[in-house]
């Protein structure tokens, strides 16, 4: 298969255009490599994918509509991997635009691209921020979700609503895919397994929210690549007999699956698990909540399970060893 992936010098985005292509499909890989978080990073993560022949990147911000529309034309996709977006709840109370631009416009130039070029199937990047202040555990997909707390959160809820959109009017089978705190080497530098093991390894201390009292259900990358290549390869049917009461499908072919590892994590248990893979103790600094953040997520797979037959079950444990070992390595500290 030829697949665009979008976000491919991103976290997620570069190890599943990895996964690809190790199965031997063609990849066109496209990023803005913007500057939100240390740029050099971007590079080493595309660096093992630009050695393959079947892969090609191209720089490219996904509000150029000519250079994304030229893209579709030039290069004949079969299906699309859209995992680009401006990313951070935090970031998202700063820097409002940057969202607008890059979740909202960016999107429909994805969806465009798959219209005009008529994709078989287009999975995209959720969030389970979507689910904002739902106080109903774990959070399933046939719940609403229309109360954000975030501008980040809102932008990724319309993007399912947009994506259903063309699937509705065109045709064009569409699934979201709401993470959950995704972590692992190669992660994100504003995200706290990486914030965390930082500090904890310089001897720094680290600030804990909401006085500690936090819950996530933290989702191993590993899991999260595994539980998109499955579902790629799936594209969703209308449903004929559509129950109106359940948000996660529709008289259209459109799809909602959440991935998370479907076991939440206290935040004291996630900083011991960073303390026993550095070997170091936190010096813990504690603050109120913070806007647009939530004091729990924890996922509801069953769907996931029926429709591709994974669950996400790294420990947590074992998550955080890989990853203050990739960093240890590669910050040479």
């Amino acid at each position: 298969m030829k697949f665009l992936v979008t976000g491919a010098a991103g976290f997620i985005g570069s190890y599943v255009c990895q996964r690809l292509l190790e199965q031997g499909h063609s990849i066109v890989g496209i990023d803005n490599l913007n500057s939100y978080y240390d740029v050099q990073l971007k590079h080493d993560r595309l660096a093992p994918l630009i050695a393959f022949e079947n892969f090609k990147f191209v720089e490219i911000d996904l509000t150029n509509r000519k250079g994304i529309a030229a893209l579709f034309d030039n290069e004949n996709f079969q299906r699309v991997i859209h995992l680009g977006a401006q990313a951070g709840v935090r970031y998202s109370l700063e820097n409002p635009f940057a969202y607008a631009d890059s979740n909202l416009i960016g999107t429909l130039t994805i969806l465009e691209g798959c219209r005009q070029h008529k994709i078989e199937h287009l999975v995209y990047a959720s969030s389970s921020s979507v689910y904002g202040m739902n106080s109903k555990m774990p959070f399933g997909t046939t719940d609403r979700v229309d109360h954000p707390v975030s501008l980040y959160a809102a932008t990724k809820k319309s993007n399912e609503l947009m994506a259903h959109t063309y699937s509705h009017l065109y045709g064009i089978p569409t699934t979201g895919l709401r993470f959950f705190t995704v972590y692992g080497p190669w992660g994100r530098p504003d995200m706290a397994p990486f914030l965390f093991t930082k500090a904890i390894l310089a001897g720094e201390p680290i600030k804990v929210f909401n006085q500690g009292n936090m819950m996530r259900d933290f989702t191993f990358i590993d899991d999260i690549v595994e539980g998109i290549v499955r579902i790629q390869d799936k594209a969703p049917a209308p449903q004929q007999n559509w129950d109106s009461n359940n948000a996660s499908e529709s008289f259209a072919p459109y799809k909602i699956f959440n991935i998370g590892n479907n076991q939440p994590v206290k935040l004291m248990t996630f900083i011991e698990a960073i303390e026993k893979a550095t070997g170091k103790r936190a010096v813990k600094e504690y603050h109120p909540m913070q806007d647009g953040d939530v004091p729990a997520t924890y996922a509801d797979i069953d769907d996931l399970q029926n429709a591709v037959e994974f669950k996400p079950a790294t420990p947590i444990e074992q998550g955080m060893q890989q990853f203050v070992d990739w960093y240890r390595n590669y910050y040479k500290v």
